[in-house]
This record gives C-alpha cells, structure tokens and sequence, in this order.
C-alpha cells in the first residue's frame, strides 16, 4: 500500500469520540484517551469495511459507537438519579463514575470484532479490547481495579449478543442503547444496500428515536415511523433486546404511528 493509500485510509479514521462527561474527570481522561488512540480508530474503521464494503450491510462503526455510548450514558444516569445502584458499586464498593466508564468503554468496544468478521463479531471482540482497555485506563486505576472495570466492560459487550442475558445495570443500557440505534437507514438488523426486502423498508421507515427522562419510570424511548413497516424493525429487534434485558422494568416505549403513510417502495418487478 502506497503512502497516498495509507493516508487516504487514515483520513476516514479521523472522528472525534464525544460523549457528555457531567465533571466526570475519569471519563473525560478516558474519552481523550479514546480520541488518541489510533489502534482503536483503525478497528472502527476496520469494521465498517467489513459490514458496508464487503458485505453490504450496515454502518458498524465510529457513527454507531457514538450513538450507542451516548444513548447508553444517558440511560445509566437516568437509572441512578432514579435511585438504581450500578453494579460495579453494589458488588466491588466503587463510584458511579466508573460504572460510566464501563458503559462508555464497552460502547466504544462492542463492535470491533467486525474487524475480523461479522460471524461470531461478539467473541472477536472480547478478544480484541482487553489489551486497549488496559492501555485506556493504566495509570488511572490500580491493577485490581483496573481488573474489575475491565471484566465489567467485557460482560457488557458480551451480552449485547442477542442470546445472552446481561447481568449487571451496565450491561442493560448497553444492550438497550445498541438496539436503538434505528433511525432512518441506520437498522441493526442487517441489510444489503439496495435491495428491497422487509429489512431494507423497515430500516427507512423509523424516522426517530428519542431517548428522554420518563414520568413513571426512569426511561422513556419514543420512536417516530413514517410507514408501518417500521414494526418489523421494532418487533424484531428492539423488542426482544429490551425484553432479554434487566431494564426493561424501568422502561416506557411509545411508538408514533404515522398519520399518513409515506410510500417507501414504488413498484416491485419479479
């Protein structure tokens, strides 16, 4: 590869990772550290090669992962104002804060594994972070607690596999924030770009999603569509998401109908 090609790949690489820390000087050290890390740059940008270049799917990367973190921050915070203890407190006695950064990490890390393949992507994954989790947070943990944040982020990118249940607060808001990332040609399901199926349409029929402070519960998500097929996009995916996950007692969903259908697909030739 030529020094023209190299810095052609590179400049796709550069994207700037922003969550909202809220004076958590942890996660603002983190989140620097992200932002200077090419290892873990290349990998986001490695995936999408796979997911959109090669196989035609979907963005996989550093668009994903922006939109996962923040929507997964957001949710974790909502829990604890509304009086819910993060895991990592309850069972290793540390801060609220670090359960932001395992939330923050294991977004940012979840989907690196499509680097490799799209197959088995979860498993590559967990592979792969462990080494740049350590390099992300040495010198701002101790060696014990950087264990624990570490085998915290990894049960958290592990369980957003759609078969395996989460078992900590932090893992929920993960899993829940990676199924919401739907909006408009955006799907989780995957798809081929340019082919008309259920997936295709019901991935351009969700319009918006909203994640807020409920009035009941802690959570409120509220989806626009713009065609009913949009269903399918809700009831294949972020329906059993939710429902596999240890949050969805603290979760309100409405889905707006459309009040007049926009027409999607023209016609159809077989």
């Amino acid at each position: 590869m030529g020094i023209y090609a190299r810095s052609r790949f590179l400049n796709h690489m550069v994207t700037s990772f922003e969550v909202p820390v809220e004076g958590n000087e942890v996660l603002r050290k983190v989140v620097d550290r992200i932002n200077a890390d090419i290892e873990l740059k290349t990998y986001w940008r490695a995936s999408n090669v796979t997911a959109i270049e090669r196989l035609g799917y979907n963005d996989h990367g550093p668009t994903h992962i922006r939109i996962v973190a923040r929507s997964a921050l957001k949710m974790l915070r909502y829990l604890v104002e509304a009086g819910q203890e993060p895991d990592i407190v309850r069972s290793y006695d540390m801060r609220k804060e670090d359960a932001e950064v395992v939330v923050v990490l294991a977004s940012a890390l979840h989907d690196i594994g499509h680097a490799v393949h799209r197959e088995g992507h979860e498993e590559y994954s967990i592979a792969l972070a462990p080494e740049i989790i350590k390099r992300l947070l040495r010198g701002i943990y101790n060696e014990a607690e950087m264990t624990v944040v570490t085998v915290e982020i990894l049960h958290a990118m592990i369980t957003h596999r759609t078969d395996l249940r989460p078992l900590t607060l932090e893992a929920g808001v993960v899993r829940v924030a990676d199924a919401l990332d739907m909006e408009k040609g955006r799907a989780r399901i995957p798809f081929r770009a340019g082919s008309v199926n259920i997936h295709s349409v019901s991935a351009l029929a969700i319009d918006r999603v909203r994640v807020t402070k409920g009035d009941e519960r802690p959570i409120k998500v509220e989806i626009w569509m713009n065609n009913s097929a949009g269903v399918f996009q809700i009831d294949e995916l972020l329906k059993e998401k939710v429902e596999k996950s240890n949050i969805r007692d603290f979760m309100t969903i409405v889905v707006h109908a459309p009040h007049e259908e926009l027409r999607i697909v023209q016609d159809l030739k077989f």
